[in-house]
């Protein structure tokens, strides 16, 4: 059977990206196509469906830590909404506002508390931290596309 708290917290997760992408959906398929992009940049269509994948991990893996008895279970939690609101302003300051530099320092914050969430659900849940690998490897990834961008616009 599935445990409702189990749906709360993808719904949390998978909300907060949601919520993101609806408020950056007009700004970020017309400007991201009149911008210069970095090599290696993927097709569009990629983007949502692997942070769909992340962010379902992302709740998952919140899920299993706070199921889980660990003494760090208040703080890796914390992190790991602080790092949501860090991922869902990260658009907002890049597609809406445009501010390539301020993006860039952003997701680099975010990246910080990626690995800090990482260490933290790792220490609580092992296969919690273990499922946010992909979200740094990611994230490390986006960070060379936002940088890119920042020198070739």
């Amino acid at each position: 059977m599935l445990d409702f708290s189990l749906i709360i917290s993808l719904l949390i997760s998978l909300g907060t990206g949601v919520l993101s992408g609806f408020l950056t959906r007009d700004e970020t398929s017309v400007f991201f196509d009149t911008i210069v992009k970095a090599p290696l940049t993927p097709p569009g269509f990629v983007f949502p469906i692997v942070w769909t994948v992340l962010y379902a991990l992302m709740g998952y893996s919140a899920w299993l830590v706070w199921k889980g008895n660990c003494k760090e279970k208040r703080l890796s939690l914390f992190i790991y909404a602080l790092q949501l609101i860090f991922v869902f302003l990260w658009p907002i300051i890049f597609f809406i506002y445009r501010q390539f530099e301020i993006a860039f320092f952003w997701i680099i914050l975010l990246w910080l508390m990626i690995i800090a969430m990482l260490i933290l659900f790792y220490r609580c849940e092992r296969k919690a931290g273990l499922l946010q690998i992909p979200y740094l490897i990611w994230v490390t990834f986006a960070s060379y596309l936002t940088f890119a961008i920042c020198v070739l616009n």
